[in-house]
């Protein structure tokens, strides 16, 4: 069984370097006419330039696994920008890409939690629709079709049931080119890890288990029974199954995420995915200190349990 770990978006190693430089639209609104443009795409130009290190840094570490971030192209979705950023950054985008598949790197995205599916406002729908379309636009220009969009289900207005049903129906309101690639996430508050999968199995999508999320907002169910159906969702899928671990800040279920990953519970959860499942599968770290969190881990990793084969700096062999 290999796990390969990953970080999320900031390469922190890489001092004053990052792919999520924003502009405001309310900053946006106070240029000239004849500076609009020009800002929109150096903002854009130096995220792109930011993005290319990052995954030069991660090829040159062994890192295999990475988050872009959905913050890549400021006001791409503003209903009163929307510019054409497409146009003008095809090349760089392919040349991205390029870099993403000689490198055999997986990468994902992780919309923002404002795109609600199930909501019963048209107008937050249609406005997730338009997001998540961007995002799509962003893994077709670097012509990488194996990446998923990560979403939650939203929230449960009406009741878990009626939210649910929503989540269903609005969804086939959505493009294929959208819910092709969608995965489901648990969440720390509202939907369990079951609930989840219960509705993946229903709309035929994969999930991703968020072990921490689990720790917060359960029912008592098994983990390892949990781990065996979440990764059936993936069985027609051309990538392994992901999931996303992070540990609590301040004290046992706190919702705030870690600098760093308690490496006693990340070796207890490996245990565990080896007993019941022992399939490759990839993980995603959500820690506040990226891929200083993921070297730690590594390291950790190392002096606690040397029966672990160590293939590189971020793939563990069980």
């Amino acid at each position: 069984m290999r796990v390969r770990l990953g970080y999320v978006a900031i390469a922190l190693n890489l001092e004053k370097i990052t792919s999520s430089s924003t502009l405001t639209f309310a900053r946006y609104s106070k240029l000239k006419e004849e500076e609009k443009l020009k800002k929109l795409k150096d903002v854009t130009y130096s995220n792109i330039e930011a993005l290319e290190q990052i995954l030069n840094y991660n090829i040159k570490n062994n890192i295999h696994f990475y988050r872009i971030t959905s913050n890549l192209i400021p006001l791409a979705t503003h209903p009163e920008v929307l510019w054409d950023y497409r146009k003008y950054f095809k090349g760089d985008f392919e040349y991205i890409g390029k870099i993403i598949k000689d490198s055999n790197m997986r990468v994902d995205t992780h919309p923002d939690q404002f795109n609600v599916i199930n909501s019963d406002r048209d107008s937050v729908v249609e406005n997730t629709i338009r997001t998540l379309n961007s995002q799509v636009d962003l893994l077709e220009d670097i012509n990488y079709d194996k990446a998923k969009l990560v979403i939650h289900i939203g929230g449960a207005k009406g009741g878990k049931e009626e939210a649910t049903k929503r989540f269903i129906e609005n969804l086939k309101k959505f493009p294929y080119r959208i819910s092709s690639r969608l995965i489901l996430e648990n969440d720390d508050k509202t939907y369990t890890a079951k609930e989840v999968l219960d509705i993946c199995k229903k709309i035929n999508l994969p999930m991703v288990l968020d072990v921490h999320h689990h720790d917060c907002n359960n029912n008592g169910e098994d983990l390892g029974s949990l781990l065996k159906d979440i990764f059936k969702t993936w069985e027609n899928e051309s990538l392994p199954p992901k999931i996303h671990f992070s540990s609590p800040r301040e004290f046992e279920n706190d919702r705030k995420h870690s600098d760093y990953i308690d490496v006693d519970k990340f070796i207890k959860f490996l245990d565990l995915a080896k007993k019941t499942i022992d399939k490759d599968f990839d993980v995603m770290i959500e820690a506040k200190q990226k891929d200083i969190a993921l070297n730690k881990l590594m390291n950790d990793l190392k002096n606690k349990r040397k029966d672990f084969k160590y293939i590189d700096e971020s793939t563990i062999e069980l």
